[in-house]
């Protein structure tokens, strides 16, 4: 999965983790164990009553085995979402 991750250096990527929260930041690096490192990042908390709210987080480590999804998010179309207006559940954790 490492070697993969060389494509979204530089990019903006959404990270789910193990527990359920979604991060979202400029991915910086990685190690080989998928230790990632984000940069102006934040973490959007769902909620089914309000909309998403965003927490802004900055420069941040995630620890490879707690990650559970790794993707690259479209800047403009993201950009483009009113946050406000989504409701959804949040997501639960993961369980192995």
């Amino acid at each position: 999965m490492a070697s993969s991750l060389d494509s979204y250096v530089n990019h903006t990527v959404s990270v789910i983790t193990n527990d359920g929260r979604v991060i979202v930041g400029l991915l910086k690096g990685f190690d080989q164990t998928v230790n990632i490192i984000l940069d102006d990042s934040h973490e959007r908390v769902f909620s089914a009553s309000a909309g998403i709210e965003q927490v802004n987080l900055g420069l941040y480590i995630v620890r490879g085995d707690n990650i559970a999804v790794i993707g690259e998010i479209d800047v403009e179309t993201d950009s483009a979402l009113d946050l406000g207006e989504i409701k959804a559940e949040p997501l639960n954790h993961v369980v192995h």
